[in-house]
């Protein structure tokens, strides 16, 4: 009796210490499992090699790109980034890559596609879809990924932008009005704004058509109506007299919102730069609406200081989608600026196993985060000011360089719509006159 109590005693220890045993190693590969989750990016390269990256840009600094560098350094030390900003940057990046200091990496956008003075940018460039080179292509919105013809991607976009509105979000919430996201709650909200006493419930800048109050509200709902049409799109690119007719319902939808808004022209002509004044007078603090592009919210951070106003009564700010249709908002997404890899750089290696490390969400949306603009990757979510734009489903969002039209049409549409806005033609004129616009 007593050796069978002894053996079911040893049993249940054994038992209980396997327990223990298969608990504590389930629980060290859940530990090592979270590590791995957190720790993301894994070195491909001896840690310790000594090299530099140097880099081509058009800024005068880089403080994001710097920023992303220091955390590449926390797993290669030894390695450093040169950064060169080089004057002229569109006419002399060719000419520099041709020339015995070329760089590693370098910027590029994805306008230089067909250009006959940008072939030497993309013929030097890495095919960064090689699936060897190990980058995440999968975390970026895949409509900015523009590959060639010949379907190599000669280009990455490490920013992207989009045209919208900021809001004074205090605003808002202190006249109880509805940040609108139909173009009926847009005028809705711009009248109760009227109502309550505000004299410019929407505003923007308006001096010159190419980033005007009237371009950026005009775009999202032109590109609506010509989306993935490519007989429209090879019209317009030839600026075929016929093709102004596709302008038509941009231009009635343009005549509505004038009917409907009553924007003063004076007021909107006062902002002296589609920059630094838009952002300054948006800081007085009694605009609750005012239309600008990524490329404006990228500047707003370090301008609260500057504005006295502004600091005297700072307020919440975002930015949201310029609600053109009653449907819903529409999401102009384009890339903003690119990184390409020269194929023929003697420190190929190590640049791209920094591709490799930044092509994450985790480092593009912190690079996005401190450069002010509009990340490139699926989620928006972490940036509460771009969060409106993560909500628009994908069937509203537009990539204009997905669809193939080029510059020149582009300035067709809007000198169309700029003049028929300030009352230098109908809407008539302003489609007969399809291919003659010129800047």
């Amino acid at each position: 009796m007593t050796k069978r109590k002894n053996m079911v005693m040893k049993k249940a220890i054994y038992t209980i210490l396997a327990l223990l045993l298969f608990l504590g190693l389930a629980s060290c590969n859940a530990k090592k499992q979270q590590a791995n989750t957190e720790e993301g990016f894994r070195p491909a390269l001896d840690t310790s090699v000594k090299g530099h990256i140097n880099f081509a840009g058009s800024y005068n600094n880089f403080e994001a790109l710097e920023t992303e560098f220091n955390r590449f350094n926390e797993y290669y030390p030894n390695v450093e980034l040169v950064y060169t900003k080089i004057d002229d940057y569109n006419n002399m990046l060719g000419m520099v890559l041709n020339g015995k200091d070329a760089p590693d990496v370098y910027v590029t956008n994805s306008w230089m596609y067909g250009r006959e003075q940008y072939k030497a940018c993309l013929d030097h460039a890495e095919d960064l879809s090689d699936p060897s080179l190990g980058l995440d292509l999968g975390c970026i919105r895949s409509n900015i990924l523009l590959k060639t013809d010949d379907g190599t991607l000669p280009m990455v976009p490490v920013f992207s932008t989009t045209y919208g509105m900021l809001v004074n979000n205090d605003l808002f919430q202190k006249e109880g009005i509805k940040v609108p996201s139909t173009y009926k709650e847009m005028v809705a909200a711009y009248k109760a704004f009227r109502e309550k006493g505000y004299e410019n419930p929407l505003m923007g800048f308006s001096a010159t058509e190419r980033t005007s109050i009237f371009t950026l509200i005009s775009y999202p709902f032109f590109f609506s109506t010509v989306a993935h049409d490519e007989k429209v799109i090879e019209k317009m690119n030839a600026l075929e007299p016929s093709a102004g007719e596709y302008m038509r319902p941009t231009l009635e939808k343009m005549q509505q919102f004038l009917n409907d808004i009553c924007v003063n022209l004076d007021a909107c002509n006062a902002i002296k730069n589609y920059y630094d004044a838009v952002i300054m007078r948006f800081f007085e603090g009694d605009v609750p609406m005012m239309t600008g592009s990524g490329d404006i919210v990228s500047g707003t951070k370090k301008r609260e200081s500057v504005s006295k106003a502004f600091v005297a009564k700072p307020f919440a700010y975002t930015f949201v989608p310029i609600p053109i249709s009653d449907e819903g908002s529409f999401f102009l997404d384009m890339p903003n600026l690119q990184f390409s890899v020269n194929k023929e750089s003697p420190n190929l290696e190590i640049a791209n196993e920094f591709m490799r490390f930044l092509i994450s969400s985790r480092e593009l949306n912190e690079m996005a985060q401190n450069k002010g603009l509009t990340s490139p990757t699926k989620d928006l979510s972490f940036n509460s000011m771009y969060a409106a734009f993560g909500n628009i489903p994908e069937s509203r969002i537009l990539s204009p360089e997905e669809f193939g039209l080029t510059d020149d049409a582009a300035v067709q549409l809007r000198l169309a719509v700029y003049k028929f806005a300030k009352g230098e033609l109908t809407i008539d004129e302003a489609v007969a006159a399809y291919g003659t616009f010129a800047e």
